[in-house]
Formats: structure tokens, sequence, C-alpha cells
């Protein structure tokens, strides 16, 4: 048996401005860092083999934070940018809602809601499943097969792109899954990848 623990960065400072990020590399908020070392009070006890983070610092952050408030001894840990947030091209650095006033209520819900239709050169969710699930069969799942314990901090649209892909969801299912930050999720996975349990630290 195998666990997997996933969980979305603490608050940024973006996310306190309520502005669309991407790509953008900002920093946590305070109450990001608290949600971070309370994800880590969580983690208390649990043993992993090899950690993974996206290549943006608020994910990073997080990542050492929580695993330094658990007490976790220094593991291999990988940061790789197919586990970035979704880049939302026109919109990254502005408000949501200047941008739903700007360009409608509607049109922006579709944007940040459909599967498949990305903002202006920006991805959409179906695209950010694109890179990051490739990556994780090659890069994640061998780790998991061999047994060994393995976590990943990212965010809110790369790990929707994981959850639906490892609890078999619809993409209507998983746009109305909410992802908290800081809110870790345990998967108990047997050789075969099959979920023996899932839960929420």
């Amino acid at each position: 048996m195998a666990q997997l623990v996933i969980f979305r960065h603490g608050q940024s400072l973006w996310n306190l401005e309520n502005k669309f990020t991407g790509w953008i590399d900002i920093d946590l908020s305070p109450k990001g860092i608290e949600e971070a070392k309370d994800a880590g009070l969580k983690l208390k006890g649990f043993h992993f083999d090899i950690a993974y983070s996206s290549a943006l610092k608020r994910a990073q952050e997080t990542l050492s934070l929580a695993m330094g408030t658990a007490g976790h001894p220094p593991i291999e840990t990988i940061y790789d940018k197919a586990l970035n947030e979704r880049m939302y091209g026109d919109l990254q650095g502005l408000n949501k809602e200047e941008t739903a006033v700007k360009f409608g209520k509607d049109q922006v819900k579709i944007w940040r809601r459909s599967y498949d239709i990305p903002p202006p050169n920006g991805e959409s969710l179906k695209d950010t499943a694109a890179r990051v699930l490739p990556y994780f069969e090659a890069e994640i799942i061998p780790k998991l097969r061999a047994g060994k314990n393995v976590i990943v901090v990212a965010h809110g649209n790369s790990l929707r792109a994981l959850i639906m892909y490892l609890e078999k969801m619809s993409p209507e299912q998983i746009l109305e899954f909410e992802i908290g930050t800081g809110q870790p999720r345990l998967y108990e996975l047997n050789t075969n990848l099959e979920i023996l349990s899932v839960r929420n630290l």
C-alpha cells in the first residue's frame, strides 16, 4: 500500500486581493503561512519518501513550511512546471470582480468554469490536465506502484486535473469540486493504484 497526500498551497497575496494569479510567482499571505503550518500539524506522524511541488514559490513555500512544522526529515523534493497552476493568460493580474465588469459575468464564468474553453491566451482545465497527467503518470505513478509515500503541493486547477483522474470524475463534477487552501487530501492506494480510501485530513 502507498499513501499519496496532495494539497493546494496556502492563501497567496493575490488570492487575498481576489486577482487571477496563474503563473505569476506570488508569495504567501500571512494567512497562507498559517495555513501551511496548520497543514503541517495534520501531517505529523506521516512518513513520505519523496515530495513534489510546482515551479511557483507559493507552492514551494507551503511544502517547506508544512514539512518543517510536521517535523519531517529532509527528503528528495522535485519542482516542476508541469504541476503549475492553470495559465490564465490575459486575465493574470486582473481583479476578478473588475474582470466580470469588463468582459461580462457570464463570459468570465465560462472561462473559469468550463472544462475546455480557455481565457484569451491562457489554458482551459483540459489544457492543464494535458500537462499535469502525463507528468503524474511518468514521474509519480512509478513511485506509488513501488509502495513509496508521496506528497504533492500544487494549485487549485492542477490538483483538479489530478483529482479528476484519481477519482474518475466527469468534467462537470470536477468543475464544481472546491479545493480549499492548505487542506491535505490523503489517498491510500494498492499496487494497482486502486483507491482503498480517500479523505481530507
